[in-house]
């Protein structure tokens, strides 16, 4: 439902951004992040569980402030900039999944959801101090820009299509979407596997959530900022769904918490680098007044496969068990890197001649 609901809300939330202001869709998906928390504290039936997912529909917060991001950086040093905003959430997977973990085993689930009320009130009000009111070039014709006309163009469902016509985007989403597929599987599964395949207690998968934390912290902080400055953006897009695929074979035939620990540096490794990677082209392929849109379609890619992936996952664990969740991030990570290689080789061919 949650998957769904922010399929189609991603796009126009971006629009929003662009129209409104990054500032402005932050704090809106920081208050609709307190309603969400005080709403699953009061959930005390199957219906209301279901009503506590409806603001999930402006729940954007990591989008919103990649859109901040993306306004105030230059275009040559986003994907930098973007990895450095990925240590804030690498950060808050540390210790927020640690502190969850503490809080459900000793406190309750009641008394941590208020605690996630408490630190998304605390986020609203860090972002209302110290991000700018405008993070974008305004033009006269902007400024003077009716309230009515706004609504209208946050609604227009043509603005947000026609991203979709320029050059490079359209292959970039494809990508985005085959190679991220099975990885976003294991992702929406990982807590039934933690669970039926690990056995794990709420406190040790809060400490193996920390474990990500800190392998993300360490790859977006220390290592794309120099991979960028080294490397190209197709290489290293490249390199990353090369090393997805490994991933997918050894956790195909992973037994136990320990042998797949040992993946989880390689997985994050790749997850960052993709996702950052490919949120750079396609912000760069579009106008700058368009890149808050942009990412808000970015975000519905992650929405789609949240959407189709617990139905997938579930059908492939129950039949065949972990191995072919690997096994399939094996096999289309494996295509996409052979095309995608074929491409780059062929381009070269091209330049020789």
């Amino acid at each position: 439902m949650v998957g769904l609901i922010q399929l189609f809300a991603g796009p126009l939330f971006g629009r929003f951004a662009d129209v409104i202001g990054a500032r402005a869709a932050l704090s809106l998906a920081c208050a609709a992040n307190i309603v969400f928390f005080i709403l699953l504290a009061e959930a005390d039936s199957f219906v209301m569980l279901f009503l506590q997912k409806l603001p999930t529909v402006l729940m954007h917060v990591q989008p919103a402030s990649q859109m901040v991001v993306a306004d105030l950086s230059e275009p040559e040093k986003r994907a930098d900039e973007l990895s450095k905003l990925g240590l804030c959430f690498a950060f808050g997977m540390i210790t927020g999944s640690t502190l969850g973990g503490h809080l459900v085993t000793t406190c309750g689930e009641r008394f941590a959801a208020y605690s996630g009320a408490a630190g998304s009130t605390l986020n609203l009000l860090l972002v209302l101090s110290f991000i700018p009111q405008t993070t974008k070039r305004q033009t006269p014709t902007a400024k003077t820009e009716s309230a009515d006309t706004k609504c209208k163009s946050i609604f227009n469902v043509g603005q947000i299509t026609r991203l979709m016509k320029y050059a490079g985007v359209t292959p970039t989403f494809f990508i985005k979407i085959v190679a991220g597929l099975p990885s976003s599987i294991f992702q929406v599964m990982f807590s039934i596997i933690a669970m039926e395949f690990f056995k794990l207690t709420p406190e040790e998968n809060g400490y193996i959530m920390a474990y990500f934390g800190i392998a993300q912290l360490v790859v977006q902080g220390g290592m794309i900022g120099p991979l960028t400055a080294t490397y190209s953006e197709s290489s290293l897009l490249l390199l990353s769904i090369g090393i997805s695929a490994f991933v997918g074979l050894t956790q195909a035939f992973m037994q136990n918490v320990f042998q797949f620990c040992l993946t989880v540096v390689p997985m994050m490794f790749s997850l960052c680098v993709f996702n950052v990677i490919t949120d750079s082209l396609l912000t760069k392929g579009v106008p700058s007044s368009d890149t808050g849109t942009m990412l808000g379609l970015c975000a519905s890619v992650q929405s789609l496969l949240r959407t189709v992936g617990p139905t997938i996952g579930g059908f492939l664990y129950v039949n065949y068990g972990i191995f072919s969740i690997g096994f399939l991030q094996f096999v289309s990570n494996s295509i996409m890197f052979v095309y995608l290689l074929q491409c780059r080789l062929n381009k070269k061919a091209k330049y020789r001649e």
